[in-house]
This record gives structure tokens, sequence and C-alpha cells, in this order.
């Protein structure tokens, strides 16, 4: 999300007063240079797309570059973006740099862009089709799942009872994870060892009450998939409620300050860390490159993905809480 995502707390602190990208440039805010960056970010309540806004306009800034922001005001809302975009092509920018609300629904506005000779790269989603934009910068969401897969199993060491916290599976990050898990884990959906799988809004409150629920059928469970820390971080609290937190292993993805300080307390077993400022960064070097050399970035490239954790397992590379809380996001 994710990171997700949405509106869901996946994740993933607004950059400056620039919220929500509106009709004839309202909402839009601008700053000084030679060359024009347009960044659409999703909704900034979301501290993870916050992360990512506010990295590439500081790049863009420390290079001498002019910035336009723009993000879209709820989950799913490509309204809002596609106006921003369309403003930014008549405002002649040299690069966009997007994370789209939705895959599809601005392959139209984008091939406009690019047909004005303007670069236009997306961060942590992917458009459909990917090569809508020139390239992607984004976590390698399937890698990150089978990463925390593959240390729930070789931690358990036994035989697993397992729960799937997951978000709406038609969601592409959320899909991915949920698969690369399973994978990691060295199993299927139909396994015997799946205990049970249920679907929330991916929050601390959506991850306590799928994990009560599940309890309440699967009194084994010993093994907690979650798509994101908040999740995870829920489902801890109700297992501790009802006094059997201390034999589940809980997983999250992310890599947020606060979902590796809950890896430090011993809430989480371990999180895959990813990385927004990194994205947001790439991206507009990738512009300005592009704005100084004429050079094209193309398809997808991984931000990268770290696991944390306190308990390292043999074959499988880690970096423990301290290095995850000097390169987490989010509030510390």
């Amino acid at each position: 999300m994710p990171g997700l995502m949405l509106a869901i707390s996946l994740t993933l602190t607004a950059c400056d007063g620039s919220s929500g990208g509106s009709p004839s440039g309202q909402g839009l805010t601008s700053s000084a240079g030679s060359v024009t960056i347009g960044l659409v970010e999703q909704q900034l309540g979301n501290p993870f797309f916050g992360a990512i806004l506010e990295a590439a306009k500081a790049r863009a800034e420390k290079n001498g570059a002019k910035v336009i922001t723009a993000n879209s005001k709820t989950a799913g809302d490509s309204d809002t973006q596609v106006t921003a975009i369309q403003d930014m092509i008549n405002r002649k920018v040299k690069g966009i740099v997007v994370d789209p609300a939705n895959a599809t629904a601005l392959v139209s506005v984008i091939t406009q862009a690019r047909k004005a000779g303007i670069l236009v790269v997306a961060v942590n989603t992917e458009t459909q089709p990917a090569d809508a934009v020139d390239a992607t910068f984004e976590t390698d969401n399937l890698e990150a799942g089978r990463l925390i897969g593959s240390w729930a199993k070789a931690t358990l060491g036994g035989q697993a009872h397992v729960a799937l916290l997951d978000y709406d599976l038609s969601d592409k990050t959320s899909k991915a994870r949920h698969d690369g898990f399973l994978a990691g884990f060295g199993i299927t959906e139909e396994s015997p060892e799946v205990s049970g799988e249920k679907q929330t809004d991916a929050s601390v409150d959506g991850g306590q009450t799928a994990m009560e629920n599940l309890l309440q059928a699967h009194k084994d469970i010993n093994v907690v998939y979650a798509i994101n820390e908040p999740m995870a971080q829920g489902a801890y609290a109700a297992a501790k409620a009802q006094g059997v937190a201390e034999k589940i292993i809980f997983t999250g993805i992310d890599g947020s300050c606060s979902g590796v300080k809950a890896v430090q307390a011993g809430q989480i077993g371990a999180t895959v860390a990813q990385f927004p400022t990194r994205m947001g960064e790439m991206a507009v070097d990738a512009i300005l490159a592009y704005a100084k050399e004429g050079t094209k970035p193309s398809g997808i490239t991984n931000s990268g993905t770290v696991l944390v954790t306190e308990k390292p397992v043999d074959g499988i590379n880690s970096e423990d809480v301290a290095w995850g809380l000097e390169n987490c996001w989010g509030q510390q």
C-alpha cells in the first residue's frame, strides 16, 4: 500500500498547503525554478502518500525545479487527478509524477500528456496497462509478501494454522502481497494450514475485529499474515485480550515507524519495509535526467523491500529494529 492504498491507514503528512487539485488549478501550488514538474498524489491524510510527495517535492526543489502539486480527495478519486493532470498539460510542465487513484481511469489523460511531450512516471501503483506511463517506480509487493511468508514459515518450524488478514484482493497491491505470502510460506488458499481469511479496510480496528472473529472459530491459530502493520497491530490486540498472543507469530508489511516500533515491542514478529521516500526521489531524478539529457526511463523499477525483525533466521536476509528505525517513514 499500500503501500496500499486508499483510505486505509496502511500505512502510509501532508507536504504543504497543496491539498486536492481542482478545476482551473485551484488547490495547486508552485515554487520557483527553471523546469516545472507536476506531482499528483493520492490523499495526503495517508502518511505513506505524504512521504512520497514530500520527498519528490524536496528533490525537485533542491535541483532548482518548479513544482506543482495536487492530490486526490478520497480513495479512488481519479476525477481530481485527471483535472490536475489536464491543468499541468496546459501549464506545459516537463514531467509528471503520478500515484494513480485508479489504475485505468488516468490512461486517457496520461496519453494526452505524453503526446504533448511530457514525461509521465508512476509511483507506488502501476497504471493498467503498465506502459501507459513512461516508467514506474514501486515496491515489489509480491517479493514483500514472499519475504514475510518465508520468515514466518522458518520461524514457526512446526504445524501451521494460518490466519490471512487481507484488504480487497481485487486491489493489485493487496493481491500481490497475499500471493507472495502464500508462496513464501509454501501453501495455497486451499491448503489445510489456512484456518481462515478475512478482508477488511486494513486498519487497526479492522484487524482487531477480523482476528476476534477468526479466534472464535479457530483457537489454534499460530501465524497471522496481515497486509499491513496497522492490521497486524489490531490482530495482536485481539489475541492479547484473549490471552493467546504469545503463541502466535504476527507479520506485517510497510516499514512505517509505528510498525517498526511494534516489532521492537514484540507485537509484530517481523515486517517488510518499503521506501516511499525513495520512490519519490527516483521518479523526480528520472524527470530531471530527461530535462537535462533527453533520456527517458522505461519499465518497472523496484524501490526496495527489506525484512525487519529481531528474530533473524538462516537463509533470509534481514535487518534489525535499529536499522528499521533509521530507515522508517511516518511519525517517529
